[in-house]
């Protein structure tokens, strides 16, 4: 891999372009992109016309650049995140149906929950998560769900960092932050009660993966008003099950065998599902009018 004279690598720089754009920033100048990634304004300009050229980064007719369309379409063929949030859904629908506040899917990137999916009623109480947004591990009940049960190594060093103080309620210290982790990993779920707003307060499950570790946090922000959570629990329980049988029919449909990839990332009928398989299996193949493509050495 090709590095630059300080030993980074070209991709590095590339990705760090990338990370400068979020919820809040999402149209920067070249300027601010070079300011924002660290790196010198000519270098930062090769770099953001290599992305554009592949599409990844759009420039805009103010001369101000936009993420590409074209990270959407790599993601979508992941049967990672987006396959999990396609998978997860329906579930996640028929809990918020139930709440009318916020219901939201997070997975653990580093030491942030991210959120990949989220449904809100317009009426909900506060809330600081969107989709594509990060909330730091220990001040939210996804997080402390994804981090209860982390590796030993990812839940040491969160353990002995600084953490950030956004309410008296946010559990900052170590001993705090451990007995809560050994709660939740022994209760099965967690409940972050005005961790970062007073008024609300967050409820959260595991999702079990197709391997059995914990693939995902479903959860909801309700208003933090002292009422018992066990409904709210019973409800997300069940949808976490759900979610974790529809991720093993996904990948593992039958006796372990890892389904395609189509499969993994869409929730369709089943005729469609085949259908796309069908179509999919040889890229080089068209299709005809009547339907399926046929073999190569068939009559056209």
């Amino acid at each position: 891999m090709a590095r630059g004279s300080a030993g980074e690598s070209v991709l590095h720089k590339h990705l760090r372009i990338l990370d400068t754009f979020d919820a809040w920033h999402p149209y920067l100048t070249l300027t601010q992109i070079a300011q924002a990634a660290g790196i010198a304004r000519s270098s930062a300009h090769r770099l953001i016309a290599e992305l554009e050229q592949e599409g990844l980064l759009e420039r805009l007719p103010d001369r101000s650049y936009r993420l590409g369309v074209r990270l959407w379409e790599f993601a979508s063929r992941t049967p990672g995140a987006l396959g999990l949030r396609e998978i997860a859904r329906p579930w996640l629908g028929a809990v918020h149906e139930r709440v009318r506040q916020h219901a939201q899917l997070g997975v653990r990137s580093g030491g942030d929950v991210l959120f990949i999916e989220r449904m809100s009623a317009r009426d909900a109480v506060l809330n600081a998560t969107l989709i594509g947004g990060r909330i730091p591990l220990h001040a939210s009940s996804s997080g402390l769900v994804l981090l209860a049960h982390a590796p030993d190594a990812v839940r040491e060093e969160v353990l002995g960092s600084r953490l950030r103080r956004y309410t008296e309620h946010t559990p900052c210290t170590e001993p705090v932050l451990r007995g809560l982790l050994r709660r939740v990993r022994a209760d099965g779920f967690a409940v972050a009660e005005g961790f970062i707003h007073r008024e609300s307060r967050g409820i959260a499950v595991p999702v079990t993966g197709p391997d059995g570790s914990v693939y995902a946090a479903i959860g909801v922000v309700v208003h933090n008003d002292g009422s018992d959570p066990s409904p709210v629990i019973d409800l997300l329980t069940r949808a976490a099950a759900g979610v974790a049988r529809d991720l093993a029919r996904a990948y593992q449909p039958d006796a372990g065998v890892r389904a395609s990839g189509i499969r993994a990332l869409l929730s369709s009928s089943t005729r469609s599902i085949e259908y796309l398989e069908h179509v999919g299996h040889d890229p080089h193949e068209g299709t005809s009018a009547a339907g399926p493509p046929r073999g190569r050495g068939e009559a056209r």
